[in-house]
């Protein structure tokens, strides 16, 4: 290793600790992602079902 890339190693190792990446924690985790997400299916879900059975029990004879 010549000198010329150890002090480039050392620089690159002091600018890390001074300043480590920060984490991006904005938005939700992915479990509250999905359990948003499965809820919002359910109730399409649940909604579609509906609408068919008021249309087939508005079709059937009395």
């Amino acid at each position: 290793m010549n000198a010329k890339s150890l002090v480039l190693s050392v620089v690159g190792l002091l600018v890390l600790l001074r300043d480590p990446g920060r984490r991006d924690e904005r938005g939700l985790s992915q479990s509250a992602e999905n359990a948003i997400l499965l809820a919002g299916a359910v109730t399409v879900a649940l909604i579609v079902i509906g609408a068919i059975t008021t249309y087939v029990s508005g079709k059937m004879p009395k």
